[in-house]
């Protein structure tokens, strides 16, 4: 399968979509070790599931920090982005994941990419879903969290 996704111009991405189900399962299961195998054996790092996520987007979305911090370290893309023009940061803030979105914040991942698509994600970026992830659940997030969010995109304003 090809990546159904377009660039600007209206290329496709050209990656294979092929993203093999041991290295999704051990991406889920949080394993390193297993990863760091599969990796040395010639596993594409941003190969693509049925969704065009890629592992960093999943290990995001769980809220794997140790894989999230792993794979970036290894250079996986920092900025793919896949349904709804949602990247692996815009996962981890809607998740809550606030640990996973300072990992990605510190590795460099573009907090100005903004959704497409869908009602609530269109035209907003990781700070703007940040923001209303705070508002809608203020009174069921602890200080701390809501400390901790606001701290994780300080930097960026």
């Amino acid at each position: 399968y090809r990546c159904h996704v377009r660039l600007p111009g209206g290329a496709r991405c050209g990656r294979t979509i092929g993203l093999k189900r041991e290295w999704q399962e051990a991406v889920l299961r949080g394993s390193i070790d297993e990863l760091q195998r599969l990796l040395a054996s010639g596993t594409d790092i941003d190969a693509r599931n049925g969704k065009g996520q890629t592992s960093l987007m999943l290990a995001a979305a769980e809220g794997h920090a140790p894989v999230v911090e792993w794979l970036a370290e290894r250079g996986a893309d920092l900025d793919h982005t896949a349904k709804y023009g949602l990247s692996a940061l815009m996962l981890a803030v809607v998740r809550g994941h606030i640990d996973v979105v300072r990992k990605l914040t510190d590795a460099g991942a573009s907090v100005s990419l903004r959704g497409t698509g869908a009602p609530g994600f269109s035209e907003k970026t990781a700070l703007d879903l940040a923001a209303a992830r705070v508002t809608l659940n203020k009174r069921m997030m602890t200080v701390q969290e809501v400390r901790a969010t606001k701290d994780a995109f300080a930097d960026l304003s």
